[in-house]
């Protein structure tokens, strides 16, 4: 057993436990990404930050997590099928998943948004840090997700933001300039 497998089947076995476990488990997994989006908001809009530097942030990480996620993470799905954990081994699954494994989608997603906070805000983007890793961590305890496809996730993501912010943010400055 190599030790992706290993570090999976050590956060799998806390599903499974019990029913407020795995609820725990599903919220960090599947819910805690809304939290995400919705703390993002609310703090953009109660920013000190201009319309036009919120409307360029705002553009920003949505570009970077959807390049992330659709470009690069589906373009890398794309070439190379890796099976979920649960379709190869004995595993508690709590949540339905019916595409390729690498690399996560949520992590990819959410490690660029977070990036990209991080760029203007580096409280809040290590906050985001923090609650995009117990989310994908939720994702592996779920049975959904290997740890190396939420370390795939988070390279493609972090990269795509540096990507975004380094040369096409300078582009929306002028759109929304």
């Amino acid at each position: 057993m190599n030790i992706d497998t290993s570090v999976f089947f050590f956060l799998n076995n806390f599903a499974g436990r019990s029913a407020l476990a795995d609820h725990a488990i599903i919220f960090f997994a599947e819910y805690l990404a809304y939290v995400i989006i919705v703390v993002f908001l609310i703090w953009l809009f109660y920013s000190a930050y201009s319309k036009r530097e919120k409307l360029v942030i705002f553009s920003s990480a949505l570009l970077a997590a959807l390049i992330s996620r659709y470009g690069f993470g589906s373009t890398i799905r794309f070439l190379w099928h890796r099976p979920r954990p649960f379709v190869t081994l004995h595993v508690h699954q709590l949540i339905p998943e019916s595409s390729y494994s690498f690399p996560s989608g949520h992590a990819s997603f959410f490690f660029a948004f977070s990036t990209l906070v991080y760029f203007y805000n580096k409280k809040l983007g290590v906050a985001f840090f923090i609650a995009s890793i117990v989310m994908t961590m939720g994702r592996v305890m779920a049975g959904i997700h290997y740890p190396s496809d939420i370390l795939g996730g988070m390279v493609v993501g972090i990269i795509s933001a540096w990507i975004t912010y380094s040369f096409l943010t300078r582009f929306l400055k002028k759109i929304f300039g």
